[in-house]
This record gives structure tokens, C-alpha cells and sequence, in this order.
């Protein structure tokens, strides 16, 4: 019963198909001891994603992955030039004159992974703009990077 709702929060949020991506069977949930609330799920001893008190999905490196994988292109994805991959992946803020693409569906205050031309995985954030701003704009930040993925070239290809 669990699963399913976190599942139900993640197709809700990211889209149809990403809550079997994200969260599989064998999945491990850690509790908030004063709420009883989901705040983290592990896979195999990898924190997934993180539960917001809203009840949202903050996601981390590994999650991004898993749902770059499963989700079609571009769905939740930023598509950023190659000039911004360092910054951006050592967890710089995504600027708009560096967005190459970006998932029309997007929207202010959305969870977004960053990715490069390639597909690979460069950080997780929150859109700042709506991705028709993201990709229409020239100046000013585009996605509040959270976390970055230090090493983008390592086992991060999908």
C-alpha cells in the first residue's frame, strides 16, 4: 500500500510512468521519528529521493538517473551547453543563455534534472522559469542547482 502511494506522488509529479522507475519493489523507506512521515528512500543502500514537508520528491543524483532512464526525452530534463557542464555539475545555478533545451512542461518551483547534450546527468534542482522561459530567455537563472554530480564523464551515461 505504501509503495503504491509513493509511486501515485512520483507519476503525479514527474509523470505517468516514473513512480515503478524511481521507486522499484525492493525499495527501503526511513521515517521521520517525530511524524512518522516518509522523509528518505534507499535502493541498496542509495538514498533515491528525499520527501519534502509538502510531501514533494526532492531527488537526488541516483533518482535523476534512474528516472532520465525510464522517462521519455525530454521529460523533466534541462538540456544545458557544453561550456556550462563544469559549473553546473560542481553545483553552480543553471543560467538561461545556457539552456539548450528544456521540457516545455516544466514549471516554476518543479523538481528538473540537468542534464548535458549527451544525456548524462549533471545535477538536480528547482526551475526558476517555466522551460518555454528557460529556452526563450538570455539572462538570469534558469534552475537552482541542489546537487551537483561531481564526476558527469563516470558511470553516469544512460
Amino acid at each position: 500500500m505504501e509503495l503504491q502511494r509513493l509511486r501515485a506522488v512520483a507519476d503525479y509529479q514527474f509523470g505517468r510512468g516514473a513512480g515503478k522507475a524511481l521507486f522499484p519493489d525492493d525499495i527501503e523507506v526511513e521515517r521521520s521519528k517525530s511524524t512518522g512521515r516518509v522523509r528518505h528512500v534507499y535502493l541498496d543502500g542509495r538514498l533515491l529521493a528525499s520527501f519534502r514537508p509538502d510531501g514533494t520528491i526532492a531527488l537526488t543524483i541516483e533518482g535523476a538517473k534512474r528516472l532520465v532512464k525510464a522517462l521519455p526525452h525530454p521529460r523533466v530534463r534541462v538540456v544545458v551547453s557544453e561550456e556550462a557542464v563544469k559549473p553546473v555539475s560542481s553545483g553552480r545555478s543553471v543560467f538561461a543563455k545556457h539552456v539548450v533545451e528544456a521540457d516545455p512542461e516544466i514549471r516554476p518551483g518543479d523538481e528538473v534534472v540537468v542534464v548535458d547534450g549527451s544525456g548524462r546527468v549533471l545535477a538536480v534542482g528547482r526551475a526558476v522559469l517555466s522551460g518555454w522561459e528557460m529556452t526563450m530567455f538570455k539572462r538570469g537563472v534558469a534552475v537552482r542547482v541542489r546537487r551537483g554530480c561531481l564526476n558527469p564523464g563516470r558511470s553516469n551515461s544512460v
